[in-house]
């Protein structure tokens, strides 16, 4: 028999690839948050709202009928079709039917994307805070993640974004409403940002998984619109509450797409057929009307916390990101879940700790009962 000489030998069967990736922080507090009797749970991103009806019954009926084996690995022709009708109608993104990829959600579409884009040695521009998989999956592939500061107000600057880059960047990773912050960049930010890829032709991927979450009167843009060279992913997973059912789309330029197709018949196969076909349900009715209740939450958890923190206020998404520190936000988070209150430490997304990230999607009377133990923390 073979020896092995470590105290672990699957040690020794890691690649070095994957020893660069690192449990989210994220994950340890949901994990932490299990250990808790009846948290007050701030951090999870994930709508509270119930699957819309008439999608719950769509997906059952796709099951009844016998959905549920293999679909065609770029999804359901009539899927796409609607999706590429959705991307013209919504967003002003025009692209063939045959150029949209059906995917396990966002998460999916981005991991695709960036494999199918990312050389060892590339570098990938990524606006920071960041939603925490951008980083990780970049130095997966080998790349360097470029952070581009947007702090104090989470606004991104065209100007930084055009000093960062060089000869190995490949792309620009935009995430727009944002997941930690919830900034939304306006038109005139991302024509400006559309402009410099542009000139260094370079590639832009741009998650829109937020983009129903938006309040007063902002608008969402999608880069896609104005800059062909553009990747455009979503999902279902917060329009509609289907984050367990792991339903999304990408679409943009051609060869790219039809090389992400290929990598996706080797690691996905297909996104979950049922799924698939409530997916046209979901595009026929629209984003589930309970998202209108969150800009009232977005304010109660805003003048809540401008009391006692410096805070900024988001524009979507449902996060918000108070600064609680000077230097590290990490004792804060710690005396909140002592107190039963569970955030994330801004750590997790960003290279600055002293932030912390709060979701808002939770009931009225979660968010006020936070907020008396948050604003008690200190004092």
């Amino acid at each position: 028999m073979q020896e092995h000489f470590t105290d672990d030998p699957a040690e020794q069967w890691l690649s070095e690839r994957i020893k660069v990736i690192e449990s989210s922080g994220i994950r340890r507090v949901f994990d932490l948050g299990a250990t808790l009797k009846k948290p007050i749970n701030l951090s999870i991103g994930q709508p509270d709202f119930p699957v819309p009806r008439a999608i719950l019954e769509a997906a059952k009926r796709a099951i009844d009928e016998g959905y549920n084996r293999y679909t065609p690995t770029q999804g359901l022709r009539a899927l796409q079709e609607a999706v590429a009708q959705k991307l013209e109608r919504v967003n002003g993104v025009h692209v063939p039917v045959d150029d949209v990829l059906i995917t396990a959600g966002s998460s999916g579409g981005i991991f695709l994307a960036l494999a199918a884009v990312l050389d060892p040695g590339d570098e990938l521009i990524v606006p920071d805070p960041y939603f925490v998989m951008y980083p990780q999956l970049a130095a997966f592939f080998g790349a360097r993640p470029v952070l581009v500061d947007t702090y104090p107000d989470f606004q991104l600057n065209p100007a930084r974004v055009a000093r960062a880059i060089t000869k190995r960047t490949k792309a620009i990773l935009l995430n727009s409403p944002n997941n930690p912050t919830g900034a939304v960049w306006s038109e005139e930010i991302l024509r400006e940002v559309a402009a410099i890829a542009d000139r260094h032709g370079v590639l832009v991927l741009s998650d829109e998984v937020y983009e129903n979450f938006v309040y007063d009167n902002t608008r969402h843009f999608s880069i896609g619109s104005i800059y062909p060279n553009t990747v455009t992913l979503n999902a279902f997973s917060k329009s509609h509450a289907l984050t367990g059912w792991r339903i999304g789309y990408a679409a943009g330029p051609h060869h790219l797409m039809e090389k992400m197709k290929e990598l996706q018949q080797y690691s996905f196969v297909c996104a979950p057929s049922f799924a698939q076909v409530a997916a046209l349900t979901a595009l026929a009715s629209g984003p589930a009307p309970e998202i209108a209740t969150y800009q009232r939450r977005r304010d109660l958890i805003y003048h809540g916390l401008r009391e006692r923190f410096e805070v900024i206020k988001p524009q979507g998404a449902f996060y918000i990101m108070p600064k609680v520190s000077e230097s590290d936000a990490a004792p804060f988070v710690e005396e909140a879940i002592r107190q039963n209150v569970l955030i994330i430490p801004s750590s997790v997304f960003s290279k600055h700790g002293t932030h912390v990230r709060i979701s808002y999607a939770t009931s009225e009377a979660n968010l006020e009962a936070g907020l008396r133990i948050l604003r008690s923390i200190g004092n």
